[in-house]
Formats: C-alpha cells, sequence, structure tokens
C-alpha cells in the first residue's frame, strides 16, 4: 500500500512539477508583454495558462505530445527544443524537485492519516507546487508575483481552517496561529518599514504572513526564520569569500523562507524537542 502511494505521489509530482516550469515562464512572459505598450493580444492568448498551448520558450513552435513527458522528453531531446535545436531554458528540476518533496511529505508527515489529515496533506501537497514555482521564480528574476502569493494565501487559510475546526483546544491552536503569523510576518514588516524596502522585499513579508499560516505555531515561525537565516549564509559566506559575490549583492531569500517552512512543518516537532531537551540538561 504504502509503495503504491509513493508511486502514485511520483507520478502527480512529476506532472505538477511539470506545470510549475511551464506556470513560472507564462507567468513571467505575461507580465513582460503586458508592461508593452502595445501588447500583443493573440500572444497573450497563447500564454494563458487554461486556454494557451506548450510551446518552445526560443522559437514559440507548438509543443507535440512527445515533448512533454516529465524529465524523459528533456533526457530525450538533450536539453535542446526538436525544432530550433536550441537549449531549452526549463531544466527537470522542478519536475523532480516536487515528486521528492511530495514522497518525503508522506514519509514524514507529522500527524497521523486521519480523514481531516488526509485532507490537510492533500492541501499541502498544493502549497508544495505553489512554492516550487515560488522558488523558481524568485530564483530567477528576485521576485515572489502575487498571482502565486495570493492564491497560496487562500489555500494556506483553508489549511488553517482545518487544523483549527479538527482542534481538540480550538481556541489554543487559534492563539498559536496568530502568533505564528505575527512572527512569520511581523519581524519582515518591521525590517521592510524601517530599510524603506532596502533590506528585504515586500514579497517576502507577504510570504512570512503565509508561512506563519501554514507552520502554526510561533516556535516553528521562530524555527523556520532561523533556518532561512541560516541557509542564506551558508551559501552567501563561501561566495563572499570565493569573490563570487560582493557584499552589496542581492539574493533572493524567498527559497530559504520556503525551505525553512518545509522542515519546520516537517521535523519541526522533532528539531524542537531536541533543542528543549538539549537545554534542559544543559540546565
Amino acid at each position: 500500500m504504502v509503495l503504491m502511494i509513493i508511486a502514485v505521489l511520483v507520478v502527480f509530482g512529476l506532472c505538477l512539477g511539470s506545470f510549475v516550469n511551464a506556470l513560472v515562464w507564462r507567468l513571467h512572459t505575461q507580465a513582460a508583454e503586458q508592461d508593452k505598450k502595445k501588447p500583443n493580444k493573440k500572444y497573450l492568448r497563447d500564454l494563458s495558462i487554461t486556454k494557451g498551448h506548450s510551446m518552445c520558450l526560443s522559437c514559440k513552435h507548438p509543443l507535440a505530445k512527445r515533448d512533454l513527458v516529465p524529465v524523459v522528453s528533456w533526457l530525450l531531446l538533450r536539453g535542446k527544443c526538436r525544432y530550433c535545436h536550441k537549449p531549452i531554458p526549463d531544466t527537470p528540476v522542478a519536475e523532480l524537485l516536487t515528486p521528492l518533496l511530495f514522497v518525503i511529505s508522506y514519509l514524514y508527515w507529522p500527524v497521523s492519516f486521519t480523514h481531516p489529515q488526509i485532507a490537510v496533506f492533500v492541501i499541502w501537497l498544493l502549497l508544495l507546487v505553489g512554492f516550487v514555482a515560488l522558488t523558481l521564480y524568485d530564483l530567477r528574476w528576485y521576485l515572489l508575483p502575487d498571482r502565486i502569493v495570493f492564491p497560496l494565501s487562500g489555500l494556506a487559510v483553508t489549511y488553517a481552517i482545518i487544523n483549527v475546526v479538527t482542534s481538540h483546544q480550538v481556541l489554543h491552536t487559534i492563539v498559536n496561529l496568530a502568533l505564528a503569523v505575527a512572527v512569520g510576518g511581523g519581524i519582515f514588516y518591521v525590517l521592510y518599514q524601517v530599510s524603506g524596502g532596502r533590506w528585504i522585499g515586500g514579497g517576502d513579508v507577504k510570504l512570512g504572513w503565509l508561512l506563519g499560516l501554514v507552520v502554526g505555531t510561533p516556535a516553528k515561525a521562530a524555527l523556520f526564520i532561523f533556518a532561512a537565516a541560516l541557509g542564506g549564509t551558508i551559501v552567501s559566506v563561501p561566495l563572499l569569500v570565493s569573490g563570487k559575490m560582493k557584499r552589496n549583492t542581492t539574493i533572493p531569500f524567498g527559497p530559504f523562507l520556503i525551505a525553512g517552512a518545509i522542515i519546520s512543518v516537517l521535523f519541526g516537532n522533532s528539531i524542537l524537542n531536541w533543542y528543549q531537551h538539549l537545554f534542559l540538561l544543559g540546565v
């Protein structure tokens, strides 16, 4: 049964990862086209998420079904378009990362899979798809677009409501959620206001509120912020030392926040228990 569920998660993850690649490119290209004085309406229709068709990013040639098999098509084509033979800008990273996150989430889900938790888990999988999309977008264009953040916020609210309704301590859960949101987004909001947006972007503030809703407790909100800061430091310091990055170089912080939140949701209880145990032993 477990292997069958994992197989299903892998298949859905591959398909949704492929969707993420298309979504990210289309949203960015739509925004760029709409900013023109005379946007091409036909091109915008072709870029529609619901009505448009898949195409090569370079030559705009429509892709056949055989070109759309996740990972396999990219490998068979050796990373180049079948029609113009230019390199395909989208790599299979999202297609591989999404099913990996799905399987890890299933194997390490922190609570039992009761009926309400199955619904929570399904919403979590959808949130992961959005998180992967935000990560790719932020890494490429240093932006967390509202067109992804806002729908994810709606999912996060639904996720939180189910957790509240199914909780044995409703008031306690609501207070924890409020504090988690205050910690998750409040710190970044203060930094944003104090620095006038120089230290952190407005998108990170919105993402902080959203992730606070998802992690659910102030301790886990503090944990995901700490994990994000630690991850950013681990990546930045070697680049600074090697001269590949300057002190004033901007790096996208959204992916670190998202990674920290995923760690906090799946492993937060274990990490916090370990920390408390270590602290008590130290006392």
